[in-house]
C-alpha cells in the first residue's frame, strides 16, 4: 500500500464529505475548503496525471518545491500514491512541481510543472519553453485512482520507506493527542517526517491552514478564526495564546 492509501484511506471510509482542509491565504484573503472526496478527487487527478503523462513509475523521484497550500497536498499524495519518492530536491527528479518564483531550481529535473497557487486552481497563462500548467493539465484527467502495490518497504522520501512514513505519522498524532474530532490550527510550513499535513491526516483530523498569516500582527483575527473555524487545537511555536484552543509545540 502507498502512503496515501494508509492515510487518506481511513478518511474516506469514515466520512468523505467532511472537511479535512481549509487553507487560508492571508496574502489575497482567499479560503478554500476540501471535504475528504475533494482531496482524493486532486490526489487522484495529480496521481493519473503523473503516470500517464510524465510517466512517474514507483521509486521515480518527484521534488515538491512549494509552500503549505491546498493544491500541495493533492500533488503531496498524487505523487505518493502513483509510488513516487517524494523530495525537496530536484536533481536526478523524474518531476519537478513548484511555484514560477522557483524555476530556477528545476534545471536538472526530467520534467518540470508550475503550479499558480490560486486560491480556485487557476492554470498559468505564459510560461517558459517546457515548463507544464499544471492546472491547466491536471483537470482533465479521472477522479479515481488505481494504485500500484507497493510493499511497505518502497521509498516513500529520500530518507524514509512508506511503513516508516506512515507509522512516523500515527506515533507523532498519538504523541500529541490529536483526535478525529480536532480542528487544527497551523501556520507552520509542511515537510514530511511526517509534518503537519500526514500528522492530522494519520488522526482522521481536520487541518485549518493559514499562509502568509503574521500572528503577531493582529491576534485578535487570529482568534475570530480559531472561533469560526472551530479550532481546537494549535500547531506550531510561531503561535500566541488562543482562547480555548489547546497549543501544540
Amino acid at each position: 500500500m502507498t502512503v496515501t492509501d494508509h492515510l487518506l484511506g481511513p478518511v474516506l471510509r469514515e466520512d468523505p464529505a467532511r472537511p479535512r482542509i481549509t487553507h487560508y491565504d492571508d496574502a489575497t484573503g482567499g479560503r478554500v475548503e476540501l471535504s475528504g472526496a475533494t482531496l482524493a478527487n486532486w490526489a487522484a487527478k495529480t496521481a493519473n496525471w503523473l503516470r500517464d503523462e510524465l510517466d512517474v513509475q514507483p521509486g521515480d523521484g518527484v521534488a515538491v518545491l512549494l509552500p503549505a497550500h491546498w493544491q500541495t497536498a493533492g500533488i503531496l499524495l498524487g505523487a505518493w500514491w502513483c509510488g513516487g519518492v517524494v523530495s525537496h530536491d530536484a536533481g536526478g527528479a523524474q518531476v519537478a512541481v513548484c511555484g514560477v518564483e522557483r524555476l530556477a531550481d528545476t534545471a536538472d529535473a526530467g520534467e518540470v510543472a508550475a503550479v499558480s497557487l490560486d486560491a480556485l486552481g487557476a492554470g498559468i497563462p505564459v510560461l517558459p519553453p517546457g515548463v507544464r500548467d499544471y492546472a491547466g493539465e491536471v483537470r482533465v484527467h479521472g477522479d479515481e485512482f488505481a494504485p500500484p502495490p507497493l510493499p511497505a518497504t518502497a521509498p516513500a522520501t529520500p530518507g524514509a520507506t512508506v511503513e516508516q512514513l506512515v507509522d512516523a505519522a500515527r506515533r507523532r498524532a498519538a504523541d500529541v493527542g490529536l483526535a478525529p474530532t480536532d480542528r487544527v490550527l497551523c501556520i507552520a510550513e509542511w515537510d514530511w517526517d511526517p509534518g503537519p499535513l500526514l500528522t492530522v491526516l494519520a488522526a482522521g483530523a481536520s487541518l485549518v491552514q493559514c499562509t502568509g498569516t503574521d500572528p503577531a500582527a493582529d491576534p485578535a483575527a487570529l482568534q475570530r478564526r480559531c472561533a469560526q473555524e472551530r479550532v481546537t487545537v494549535a500547531l506550531g511555536s510561531d503561535l500566541p495564546p488562543l482562547a480555548g484552543v489547546r497549543a501544540l509545540r
